[in-house]
């Protein structure tokens, strides 16, 4: 498993577009990534610019094939990176998981 987390530091009046650029990308990761596992998009309490996208693939391939994808290109690449003052990117590994609760 690995999980990519990206923390967005949009642009002043942009983080609606944005929001719904990220809703759209959501949809379509879910209906065309079988490899992930979750692709969740959090705002900041503390600053309502600042987007935080955790994700969890599969395996390398899987997350490769997310950033070849033609939506990857047009709706981050295209729409949201130019809307951004600033975009961190990180990968990790699980190595302590939480069992699920029955």
């Amino acid at each position: 498993m690995i999980i990519l987390t990206a923390k967005y530091t949009v642009r002043p009046g942009d983080v609606q577009a944005v929001i719904a650029d990220l809703t759209e990308m959501t949809g379509l990761v879910r209906d065309n990534e079988p490899g992930c596992h979750m692709y969740q998009v959090h705002q900041s309490l503390e600053n309502s610019d600042q987007l935080l996208i955790f994700e969890a693939y599969i395996d390398q391939e899987t997350l490769d094939a997310h950033m070849a994808s033609p939506y990857f290109q047009t709706i981050i690449l295209g729409r949201i990176v130019p809307r951004l003052i600033s975009r961190e990117r990180s990968l990790w590994e699980p190595i302590l998981v939480n069992p699920t609760r029955g």
